[in-house]
């Protein structure tokens, strides 16, 4: 349920470059795994092994260094100052670095007096903070919300926006609100995308209570939100945080966690520890076909068509008159799926796409097994695994 009444939204413009990002943006971020354990040797790593281990190739691109990466106080003039232990060459060579891996590199700052970490904030020196992330070369910038007591989103979304079109570099701007506010439907005019949720948690379904806050499993973000999707498209993206591939659920959880954060055109950045990744998560994360399916360029999420038994049908309409269909078995143990397509007309609840497998023949490709299995003229039978997922390319 939406708290923030849709009349005391007060939609405020703000100059901001357009066509960053066309479709969701794909990368890393340190904080998952890292939090303030960050420093430069990891983040040239990270950049040597999206190399070496086909993340570029798969179409990651942004290396996001998140909180702590500065000292506790800012200089004589009011510049925030690297932490000269953790990044002794400085932020301008590590990003320029990343560049010349062909990669973009990205920072986090908060829009309060201090970041969650109590490092300083922007507030007040939006300006001056734009200045020099355009001069160190950063190309992403995930704005935090702590420690903003008395302020309002849209007023703090739009100064660092201004500030950071002001600079004449084109940088992303990820809001990181947490949805308390409803950025869905103002969050556009500033950035490029926006956190619906408080932060991820590593696990299916759970809540993890630390008393001030909480963080949520992958299934609790998937559900937190309703009638959002509207508001999602090309440059505006809903954004289900960080992933938690790789972090310790099961292979099939993981499998699952990363085609939903497909199917729901979420921005795909990964959280876990690529330098030491197995090859199971490797695979999964950077599946070309469960890719291609979030890159879609109409960017349109996915919505829930219906529940059979304990499984979830997800719709996502593809260019070209094709679709993203995926079973979600929410039980613990396996299921039988049957899907008779003959039985199913699909009508887009927020955009205008229907389908009616009755009359129209769709060959089906199945995104994991990497194989054609059949059209849709017939029932589509599939043994699912607990918690797994089966996701289907229909195309003519």
């Amino acid at each position: 349920m939406i708290l923030v009444a849709l009349a005391t939204i007060l939609v405020l413009n703000a100059q901001k470059y357009e066509g960053l990002a066309d479709t969701p943006p794909m990368g890393w971020n340190s904080w998952n795994t890292f939090h303030c354990d960050v420093n430069e040797k990891l983040i040239r790593d990270v950049a040597d092994v999206f190399e070496r281990d086909g993340y570029i190739d798969a179409g990651y691109e942004y290396i996001i260094i998140d909180d702590c990466w500065a000292l506790r106080e800012r200089d004589e003039n009011g510049n925030l100052v690297p932490d000269t232990v953790k990044f002794p060459s400085g932020i301008k060579a590590l990003a320029d670095y990343v560049h010349s891996k062909g990669l973009k590199f990205g920072i986090y700052s908060d829009a309060g007096t201090k970041t969650c970490a109590g490092y300083p904030g922007s507030k007040g020196f939006e300006i001056q903070d734009a200045k020099l992330f355009a001069s160190w070369g950063v190309d992403y910038l995930k704005y935090d919300w702590c420690n903003t007591e008395g302020q309002k989103p849209q007023e703090a979304y739009k100064t660092i926006s201004d500030a950071l079109f002001a600079t004449g570099r084109p940088i992303i701007l990820g809001i990181c609100e947490w949805g308390t506010a409803a950025p869905w439907l103002w969050g556009k005019n500033f950035g490029q995308l926006w956190r619906i949720s408080g932060d991820i948690a590593t696990c299916f379904d759970c809540i993890v209570d630390h008393g001030s806050y909480k963080d949520l499993g992958v299934m609790k973000i998937v559900y937190m939100r309703e009638g959002i999707r509207k508001y999602a498209g090309p440059n505006s993206w809903n954004d289900f945080d960080m992933m938690e591939v790789g972090n310790g659920m099961t292979a099939a959880e993981d499998r699952a966690h990363f085609s939903l954060w497909c199917m729901l055109a979420s921005p795909l950045i990964m959280g876990n520890d690529i330098r030491n990744a197995n090859q199971e998560s490797i695979e999964i994360q950077t599946n070309e076909y469960a890719i291609a399916i979030n890159q879609d360029p109409l960017g349109i999420q996915a919505f829930k068509y219906i529940n059979i038994d304990s499984t979830e049908v997800w719709v996502k309409p593809l260019e070209n008159d094709e679709w993203a269909i995926c079973f979600l078995n929410r039980k613990n143990e396996p299921v039988n799926l049957e899907f008779d397509w003959n039985m199913h007309k699909i009508n887009d609840p927020d955009f205008n796409y229907s389908v009616n497998f009755g009359v129209e023949k769709f060959k089906l490709f199945d995104v994991w097994d990497k194989r054609k299995v059949g059209n849709t003229k017939k029932p589509f039978k599939k043994r699912i695994g607990a918690h797994d997922i089966c996701v289907l390319w229909l195309n003519k």
